[in-house]
């Protein structure tokens, strides 16, 4: 486990050396808000500790909030092999997984990306080349089995359907937090 002080360098240096992700931002006003909710750093601490590679994607205008993403190339390894949520998980009579996305999600802090989210995060740059990122699903699909999830492939950013009881060992998610 990183100190506050360390993990602090590592997203600063992340922040300075991916400038495009967030470029009217200076890290001194991510730094304030960090020190303003030093309670965040632990979430970050595990975003970071299973992959993910956060980083900073934006503000929001209204809020005043920093925005933190996943911006791992591929879905953060420490959080795949998940299917989507606790009753997919609970339906499953055999080969279950050792989890579902949404509560690990809740556990760490963090939310699953919308559909929106994630498209704003491929104009950043390409991630889920590879891999497969469950996001946030719509109560109505959901109610019928099914979740979504996105990935980037031939070039663009396509959001498909499964069954939420899913998993592969290339489906994971990725997160937002606010600070």
């Amino acid at each position: 486990m990183k100190t506050s002080h360390q993990l602090s360098e590592l997203l600063e240096q992340r922040f300075l050396k991916n400038m495009e992700r967030h470029q009217e931002l200076a890290w001194s006003a991510v730094q304030a808000r960090l020190d303003a909710h030093p309670g965040k750093l632990r979430v970050l601490e595990e975003m970071e500790r299973t992959g993910g590679e956060p980083d900073v994607v934006g503000m929001d205008a209204a809020t005043g909030e920093i925005v933190f993403c996943d911006c791992s190339p591929e879905s953060p390894t420490g959080r795949r092999s998940l299917c989507f949520d606790q009753a997919a998980l609970d339906g499953r009579k055999e080969n279950k997984p050792s989890g579902s996305a949404l509560e690990a999600a809740k556990a760490t802090g963090i939310t699953l990306l919308t559909e929106a989210e994630y498209r704003h995060l491929q104009t950043l740059g390409e991630f889920d080349r590879k891999s497969s990122s469950w996001v946030q699903t719509p109560a109505d699909i959901r109610k019928q089995g099914g979740a979504l999830f996105c990935d980037r492939r031939y070039g663009h950013v396509f959001l498909y359907h499964n069954g939420a009881e899913s998993y592969y060992a290339a489906r994971g998610f990725r997160g937002i937090l606010r600070v």
